[in-house]
């Protein structure tokens, strides 16, 4: 008989109103394949009637590595909340980069503020020749050989900026491969006509 009361003392009664975070957020269907990266947490300041307001501010890329980018930029009053918002914006834009080879389709150059990225296609086993917050959302794209170089400022944040709109800017022309297909086939049987 103690057994069973000492079992309703544990046990907690069942309530309709509280969820399980973890299963039912959500924030978390389908969002196993992302992966998050903090590039940096600033503290910002602004001033007011009392005096100055301290708030955080966290800049986050997310991706998952197969073409899907994105960025999000956070403010709380606490890190984890700042960079919780962010993801939370970074999820709501996420794009689609073009790879063809491991690499990005064609040469570009991008300006976004004050910050100059040039992206340069390169060859297999180079690897991503790039530093900062470029290095961080080429990674998480999914981008494997790549020449990179920033011009203009060290701005984190626009110069992940940059790269986004870079990535974003890219065109692929798919009937370009089926015209060099096609214009293979027809000098093949040209030169099979003449031989």
């Amino acid at each position: 008989m103690t057994n069973a009361r000492d079992e309703k003392k544990n046990s907690k009664p069942f309530n309709k109103n509280s969820r399980n975070r973890s299963n039912n957020s959500r924030d978390d269907r389908g969002d196993k394949t992302f992966e998050e990266k903090v590039v940096q947490v600033d503290r910002v300041s602004r001033t007011v009637k009392g005096g100055k307001r301290m708030r955080f501010r966290a800049l986050v890329i997310i991706g998952n590595r197969q073409g899907k980018v994105a960025l999000g930029i956070g403010k709380a009053q606490e890190v984890l909340i700042a960079v919780q918002k962010a993801v939370s914006k970074a999820k709501k834009n996420i794009i689609e980069v073009p790879i063809v080879k491991e690499t990005i389709p064609h040469e570009i150059k991008v300006k976004y503020g004050s910050a100059r990225l040039i992206l340069i296609p390169a060859s297999i086993g180079t690897s991503v020749i790039a530093g900062g917050s470029v290095r961080t959302v080429l990674e998480l794209a999914g981008v494997k050989n790549v020449l990179s170089k920033i011009l203009g400022t060290s701005n984190k944040i626009n110069n992940a900026k940059a790269t986004i709109l870079a990535l974003q800017s890219f065109k692929i022309r798919e009937n370009n491969h089926k015209d060099v297909s096609k214009k293979e086939e027809n000098e093949i049987k040209h030169d099979e006509k003449t031989k």
